[in-house]
């Protein structure tokens, strides 16, 4: 690691031990905050933001080989502002950071990377849509992201994916003005949860053949999380009839403030504020010193889901510069279908 990585992994391990998971409670410091009347524009906003502090491009997929294993792949791409100006090249205030995934059954890779943006190590292009680090890359084509390649790859894993787009992308809250607390912090939110994938995983046993979904979730902010708000669990669900759900709980010291947005198989979205998505840990495992919960009971009574969720592995922890638990689920129960679980601060 030579020494501009290592100040970087610093400067993210700092984060992760001030207010909320990874920072995302500290203040907003000059940065752009989310706003209500704010119209999300394509392409320019599958670009990067720099006036506000965080941001994420964030793809998961549940995958399945000819024979029936099922396995799991997140590539993230995040991006931090050290301060609300912005300048050129190693003057530049934009630090990336990169995390890949990929879960069997019996094994959970992963791997991270660390770039200064402005240097041509790490970035985001709007139109034609590039996202990369490194030689870690996520292409798009079309207005909406209707194409998409995925390439990432580890010390003992890689996959390269192909995705096409059989949907629309959806918006999160009031128009993709998603709000994350009680006393009303926010971000801009929109995700493609239509990908149908493609394409290779290669692992120690050699190449395999996957085909299965893919999630594509944007996420831009300056202070997502409230002070006390130490972490989430986030859902991803794709149910068998072709419906989608998108569920989280933000876990404050006394209450968890919860979200979501019911995906009709065309597109159609109804968002439902707090209180609304009720979950409940139901099986808990020691990850990594910690106790961490596996499985879950979510229940939204509006559509009457009431489903419980078993993951694939267990031990699908990003053990990095900040850990968390992150793996393809399945579930059961009122409904059926897969889909992706995050779990922070734990």
């Amino acid at each position: 690691m030579n020494v501009r990585v290592f100040l970087l992994a610093i400067f993210w391990a700092n984060q992760a031990l001030t207010q909320g998971f990874a920072g995302l409670g500290t203040e907003a410091q000059g940065f752009s905050i989310p706003d209500p009347d704010y119209d999300i524009t394509f392409p320019q906003d599958h670009g990067a933001h720099p006036d506000f502090r965080i941001e994420w491009w964030y793809l998961t997929a549940t995958l399945e080989a000819e024979d029936g294993r099922a396995f799991g792949v997140q590539w993230t791409l995040f991006r931090s502002a050290l301060r609300p100006e912005e300048a050129e090249g190693w003057d530049g205030g934009q630090v990336y950071l990169g995390h890949a995934g990929l879960t069997t059954a019996e094994t959970h890779y992963r791997s991270e990377r660390f770039a200064r943006g402005g240097i041509g190590q790490a970035g985001v292009v709007a139109e034609p849509f590039t996202a990369f680090i490194d030689d870690w890359e996520m292409r798009g084509e079309g207005l909406d992201l209707q194409q998409l390649s995925l390439f990432a790859r580890g010390m003992d894993f890689s996959y390269d994916l192909d995705l096409t787009a059989d949907g629309p992308i959806i918006f999160h809250g009031q128009d993709g003005y998603s709000v994350k607390s009680p006393q009303g912090q926010a971000s801009h939110y929109y995700s493609q949860p239509f990908y149908r994938v493609t394409g290779t995983l290669t692992l120690p046993e050699g190449d395999v053949e996957v085909t299965g979904n893919g999630w594509l979730d944007r996420e831009w902010s300056s202070q997502p999380l409230a002070a006390d708000q130490e972490g989430w669990d986030w859902f991803s669900l794709q149910f068998v009839d072709g419906a989608r759900l998108m569920g989280f709980g933000l876990r404050g010291l006394e209450t968890v403030f919860t979200s979501a947005t019911w995906i009709d198989p065309d597109g159609t979205v109804t968002p439902y504020g707090d209180g609304e998505l009720r979950m409940e840990a139901l099986e808990w495992a020691e990850i990594a010193g910690r106790e961490v919960p596996v499985s879950w009971r979510v229940e939204l009574p509006e559509r009457g889901v009431d489903i419980v969720t078993t993951p694939l592995n267990p031990g699908a922890w990003m053990d990095l510069s900040f850990a968390y638990w992150e793996g393809p689920i399945s579930f059961s129960g009122s409904h059926e279908g897969r889909g992706y679980l995050e779990m922070t601060g734990y």
